[in-house]
């Protein structure tokens, strides 16, 4: 049997009401929420099950909304004795799995999170940064139309390398438009502006980045237990210092996922377990390679499901 990689979700993925049918069966679910609600001072869970789905929206809710609910949905799955050989998330994912690895505390992760998030939206005046999505066009040729628009003065870059064909630009309002006309120029199939706060993973996210050290200064990171594969250099972590460093990196930093995926192959995952709201990475996955076998577990059938088929292999 191959190995396994737990996945986590990043911003994009809430919705109103994730995880509450498995938080009226499960106390340890409910309790996961209960601590976010404590740590925060304030009803978070009541907004993610409640909504509404605006303010959910909101980056500085968004990301411990989304890691809380992932956490929830993984503690409910680990009753099952499933490990991991590997963790990855993608962007603010990167946190349920460094939890999920055992190098950061739940209730440091939702602090840490709600911070970033709250640095992310005041690093760039709204409207001033933006995103967009590029469909059908190679980095190599992207990255060139970045550098260029860079070069005459509007600022963007390659955010998210989410899978071959779909790559995420990000940055000033400007650039993101030149950049976006130019690649349509040079044969891009699609562009899609994208509706999000900010120009993430971006060099104007560098402000951010400075703020957000000292956060990180303030809370317990540890070595982790299981490898987390990380966004900033698509390779396996497990030092203390280095997570630290590359959390940093990572708020202006391309999300390196399609790389990420194709790591996690190399080392001999076949079986990718999506934990948290959504599909949206296990579609990425069979995007990078159809053969490899995905579950996405949002729930308690989905959970159940994945559970039979994993139960199955090790008889």
């Amino acid at each position: 049997m191959g190995k396994i990689a737990f996945l986590f979700p990043g911003q994009g993925s809430q919705t109103v009401g994730m995880g509450q049918a498995l938080a009226a069966k499960d106390e340890s679910v409910s309790e996961t929420f209960k601590k976010a609600d404590s740590v925060l001072g304030e009803s978070l869970s009541s907004l993610i099950f409640e909504g509404p789905q605006e303010k959910l929206t909101l980056t500085t809710n968004a990301q411990p909304a989304l890691l809380t609910t992932s956490i929830a949905i993984l503690n409910h799955f680990s009753e099952y004795g499933i490990k991991p050989d590997y963790t990855a998330g993608h962007s603010l994912g990167e946190y349920s799995a460094l939890v999920a690895s055992g190098a950061l505390s739940f209730e440091d992760a939702v602090y840490a999170v709600r911070k970033r998030g709250e640095f992310m939206e005041e690093a760039v005046p709204n409207g001033e940064g933006t995103m967009a999505a590029v469909l059908g066009m190679d980095r190599e040729k992207l990255m060139d139309v970045t550098e260029t628009v860079t070069a005459e003065g509007y600022p963007v870059q390659l955010a998210n390398l989410n899978c071959p064909g779909q790559i995420v630009i990000s940055g000033s309002k400007k650039g993101v438009e030149e950049a976006s006309a130019k690649a349509k120029e040079g044969g891009a199939k699609r562009v899609i502006p994208l509706d999000v706060s900010g120009p993430f993973h971006s060099s104007l996210m560098k402000p951010a980045a400075e703020r957000f050290e000292a956060v990180l200064d303030s809370i317990s990171l540890q070595d982790a237990d299981v490898p987390v594969i990380g966004n900033v250099t698509a390779l396996p972590m497990l030092d203390a210092a280095e997570i630290k460093k590359r959390l940093i990196e990572q708020l202006y930093s391309p999300v390196l996922w399609e790389d990420s995926v194709a790591k996690m192959l190399e080392l001999g995952v076949d079986t990718f377990i999506e934990i948290g709201p959504g599909k949206v990475l296990s579609g990425l996955v069979k995007k990078v390679d159809r053969s490899a076998r995905t579950f996405a577990i949002y729930d308690e059938e989905t959970c159940a499901a994945a559970v039979a088929a994993l139960k199955e292999e090790t008889k």
